[in-house]
């Protein structure tokens, strides 16, 4: 009898399983799908996405240097530092280059982007050019000329 009771139970377990899987198939296919709403996105979300997308095309554009200048981990550590020796953060900077240095990063084109930078003079602290964007670009074509100065404002004729 305890055997039976088992076998019955067991059955039963079974059969209600079974027909809740048949029945949730059916109601999953019968309903349609609900069409999400489109999510809008908050201006931070929507500045994060920008800032990814210029990254990524930034290290796209790196990669088109010759050796190994244009591996993304000697772009990082590359730029980091030239913006460190900028900002006269030389100890920072030394430590930086044993990092640089063990991924075989080409010490010559740290030079030459350094040099790009110093050419190219200050950056205007009412400019919206960023250290950051001077730096790439000094990276990427450190050969490239210095900007011409802003020429100054005419005087206002005297009437």
């Amino acid at each position: 009898m305890l055997c039976s009771v088992r076998t019955l139970a067991a059955a039963l377990v079974g059969g209600v399983i079974l027909t809740a899987a048949l029945h949730g198939g059916a109601l999953a296919q019968s309903s349609a799908p609900e069409p999400k709403p489109a999510e809008q996105k908050s201006p931070e979300d929507q500045a994060k996405e920008e800032a990814q997308r210029r990254s990524v095309e930034e290290y796209a554009e790196a990669a088109k240097l010759p050796g190994n200048a244009g591996l993304p981990e000697c772009v990082w550590s590359g730029r980091r530092i030239t913006m460190l020796l900028w900002r006269d953060d030389i100890d920072t900077a030394r430590r930086h280059m044993d990092l640089y240095e063990r991924f075989g990063c080409p010490t010559e084109h740290l030079k030459i982007a350094f040099r790009c930078l110093v050419r190219q003079g200050n950056i205007d602290p009412k400019s919206p050019e960023r250290l950051s964007e001077r730096v790439h670009s000094c990276w990427v074509n450190p050969d490239a000329p210095a900007p011409a100065p802003a020429a100054p404002a005419a005087p206002a004729a005297a009437q």
